[in-house]
């Protein structure tokens, strides 16, 4: 009985290995397939990602280029990125709690919705430039191009054709 309890127990220990190699693995490429994801929205609702439904995908990555960023979204209204099938997400991972105090409140405020990516798994998957939204355009649910948008210093626009 002993020898079939180690044997469990390595594969056990194999797999959460592999599991956690994977939910670290690589950020997105062009030709990736997007991964679905669970996220809440500032406003504590939940959202699912769905790779097939979506055609670009905004990540902020640091609180100063998400401020930029809600700033040129805010006046664009409620329905802008759905027109486009777009999503925007913050990356909130890592903020402490109170900075959380401040920063959720004046996220609800937004007219459009924001998805708050509290997870370092999640988070893995999206290359970063510095100061710029990162934007995956998305095909039949995978990185058809990445971009970097600098926002408050480029238009939006030429971003989401």
């Amino acid at each position: 009985m002993k020898p079939q309890f180690i044997k469990l127990a390595g594969i056990a220990l194999a797999a959460t290995a592999l599991s956690i190699s994977l939910s670290f693995a690589a950020p997105y490429a062009d030709g990736s397939k997007v991964e679905p994801f669970t996220a809440k929205d500032q406003n504590d609702n939940a959202f699912t990602f769905k790779p097939a439904d979506t055609r670009f995908l905004l990540v902020s990555h640091d609180m100063e280029t998400g401020k930029k960023a809600n700033a040129v979204l805010s006046p664009l209204g409620m329905e802008f990125l759905g027109s486009k099938k777009a999503v925007y997400m913050a990356n909130i991972f890592g903020m402490p709690g109170i900075g959380r105090m401040f920063a959720i409140p004046k996220m609800k405020k937004y007219s459009h919705r924001i998805i708050l990516a509290d997870d370092a798994a999640l988070i893995a998957h999206f290359p970063v430039q510095t100061g710029k939204v990162t934007v995956l355009t998305l095909s039949s649910g995978k990185v058809a191009s990445i971009a970097y948008w600098t926002p408050g210093a480029e238009s939006l626009d030429g971003y989401l054709k």
